[in-house]
């Protein structure tokens, strides 16, 4: 049950938000980067470690999910309701990719036989059996699902600095682990 919204996201809900959102921002640019790599002991390597990015940030989005969930957000500021309703859609389309970019990956590497090994010492299960059809498309799928993540992901930063820089309100603060936080309204 959602307990009344305050004038903040909850302490877990800002703690979990941003190593997600740091270790997104690092699994994108190495996806890309690794992609065009030539076969080498590198690349494998690059490859771990962005596994082990998406694995992280999968782990750390579970419990962040769970918080949004039993938690209740912080009251909409004042704005038109057809602000509130795509900040709502942005907000659930974020959830669903961050949860479906990283298992589309892991799906992805069972698929072509690559095992997911996290941190190098533990070896997740296979999703899927290996087979190249599949794998091929997972391989489309989570790219395009990164692309989507990508975009949202840009909306997202976009209106939180437009919020912050043009409106001056407490949209930022709410979720900020620094400085002073927004009172409750009276």
């Amino acid at each position: 049950m959602n307990a009344m919204p305050s004038a903040r996201y909850a302490l877990p809900a800002i703690w979990l938000h941003w190593p997600v959102v740091s270790l997104t921002l690092c699994a994108f640019p190495l996806g890309v980067y690794m992609h065009e790599l030539s076969l080498s002991p590198q690349k494998l390597q690059i490859y771990s470690y962005h596994k082990w990015l998406g694995i992280t940030s999968l782990l750390l989005f579970l419990p962040r999910l769970q918080v949004r969930l039993w938690r209740a957000p912080p009251a909409d500021l004042p704005a038109p309701a057809w602000r509130h309703r795509i900040a709502r859609l942005t907000h659930v389309l974020l959830y669903v990719l961050l949860i479906a970019v990283p298992l589309s990956g892991w799906l992805m590497s069972s698929a072509k036989g690559f095992p997911v090994v996290y941190l190098g010492l533990l070896p997740l299960p296979d999703l899927v059996a290996k087979d190249h059809d599949p794998g091929e498309l997972l391989t489309l799928v989570h790219k395009s699902l990164n692309l989507g993540l990508l975009a949202l992901v840009a909306l997202h930063v976009t209106a939180a600095c437009k919020h912050h820089l043009l409106d001056h309100d407490a949209t930022l603060r709410r979720m900020s682990p620094f400085g002073k936080q927004p009172e409750a309204a009276s």
